[in-house]
């Protein structure tokens, strides 16, 4: 009985938050109350295995971060100077601002590249006086697509990575690394072509910018210094984590409280914490407590087992149906729980006789990122580009997301599907 009450309070909570009559953060945190007064969670599990508290933590430490470093002008210096790069053509700026997200997310990881790129395409559209949604939306596309690349791009590839030995970055790069070009080409096309008559600048417009010296905007020199020199140090951090064994929370976390100690001169501990984005924080929290009933009533467990019960251990099938059934739950479902229960399913294929499961990795990965595009609440980053651009007054709705979402969501799958029949699945036939 308590799986269907699970039931019908995720998917009522999930309509509420599709329709946008609520605050999301609101229909989130109510759900997951719900969920605990009809005793599917209680509060201890709560705290201590659903929410999901590195993330939690990495995004507060990484909006401190933005947060003060925005307050030195250099987001404005950046946004400037990729405008005048090409010539304030918007088409151009479109494909520049989301190949820098891409590239970002594949080294960084795609929460802390989005919270650096949306304060920069903020300020460059307020400038040339268009739009900033297409470019908000291109950035939540890019930066899913890029952080499939990597064994850090994407909490999914970092829990793979993590429960298998034998995968490291470079295995990532090299086997996800190609498909996610391949991808990524397509798509900026298909986005490119998309917005190409929608997106015009005033001549006038682009010239008063092209006249813009960026340095201007650098005045808080001292501020300018401490900021950028404590964001290398934690994205060095970040690179090297492999190499440090360091979670990735603890070295976000340290750079956030350093900043904040080096500049509480420039600016007091009170005004950083009022600038956090609260309610996007409050929705995640929300969100992991509706998945967390979903798993403690065993409905993700037996959607996992279920897969392979019907592809009855035959490793094209079962690839082809983890990448494609990962890929549409992970647009409604976190994908982080999802993959926490594929993980040990796959592993027991090594007991019916299976030694090269890598296939099945590649597989999860993939589904399992790419899905993200498919929906506004499908991947982390969806979620904080949409708190973002509420607060700067150029909100986008669920369905506007949908109308990019699913159709990238669809060729990534199917270009995946190609990619792993050629590389992987020929050898099993």
């Amino acid at each position: 009985m308590e799986w269907i009450l699970a039931l019908i309070i995720f998917i009522a909570s999930y309509t509420l938050i599709i329709a946008e009559k609520f605050n999301r953060a609101l229909v989130a945190c109510l759900g997951g109350v719900f969920m605990l007064l009809a005793g599917v969670l209680n509060l201890e599990n709560v705290f201590l295995q659903h929410i999901d508290w590195h993330t939690i933590i990495l995004l507060l430490s990484m909006m401190i971060l933005v947060s003060i470093t925005s307050q030195s002008g250099l987001f404005e210096f950046l946004a400037i100077s990729l405008a005048r790069m090409v010539k304030g053509k918007p088409v151009a700026l479109l494909v520049v601002i989301s190949t820098l997200t891409a590239a970002g997310s594949a080294l960084l990881n795609n929460v802390t590249t989005v919270l650096l790129i949306v304060p920069i395409v903020i300020t460059l559209t307020s400038m040339l006086k268009i739009t900033a949604i297409p470019y908000l939306l291109a950035t939540i596309l890019a930066s899913n697509i890029g952080g499939t690349a990597t064994l850090i791009g994407d909490p999914p590839n970092l829990m793979i990575g993590q429960a298998v030995a034998h995968l490291n970055f470079n295995d990532f790069l090299i086997h996800l690394g190609p498909v996610v070009l391949v991808i990524y080409i397509v798509v900026m096309a298909g986005i490119s072509y998309l917005y190409k008559n929608k997106l015009t600048v005033r001549d006038q417009d682009r010239r008063e910018l092209m006249n813009v010296n960026p340095r201007i905007y650098l005045t808080r020199r001292s501020l300018l210094f401490k900021s950028v020199t404590v964001l290398i140090l934690t994205t060095a951090g970040f690179i090297a984590q492999p190499l440090l064994n360091v979670e990735l929370t603890s070295i976000a976390m340290a750079g956030a409280l350093l900043l904040m100690l080096l500049t509480n001169d420039d600016q007091r501990t009170e005004e950083v914490f009022q600038a956090v984005e609260w309610v996007t924080i409050f929705f995640f929290a929300g969100l992991f407590m509706l998945v967390g009933g979903l798993k403690e009533t065993g409905l993700i467990d037996e959607i996992a087992k279920s897969i392979i019960y019907y592809t009855e251990g035959d490793v094209p099938s079962t690839s082809l149906l983890i990448l494609w059934s990962s890929g549409i739950l992970s647009g409604f479902v976190d994908n982080i729980p999802f993959v926490a229960a594929m993980i040990p399913v796959i592993l027991e294929f090594q007991e019916y006789g299976m030694t090269n499961l890598d296939p099945l990795w590649w597989a999860l990965a993939l589904g399992a990122c790419l899905g993200g595009n498919g929906t506004l609440i499908g991947a982390s980053s969806n979620v904080i580009v949409a708190g973002l651009a509420m607060k700067a007054k150029q909100p986008f709705t669920y369905v506007d997301f949908l109308k990019v979402g699913v159709p990238t969501a669809l060729v990534s799958f199917v270009i995946s599907s190609i990619y792993l029949y050629f590389r992987y699945l020929t050898d099993f036939l």
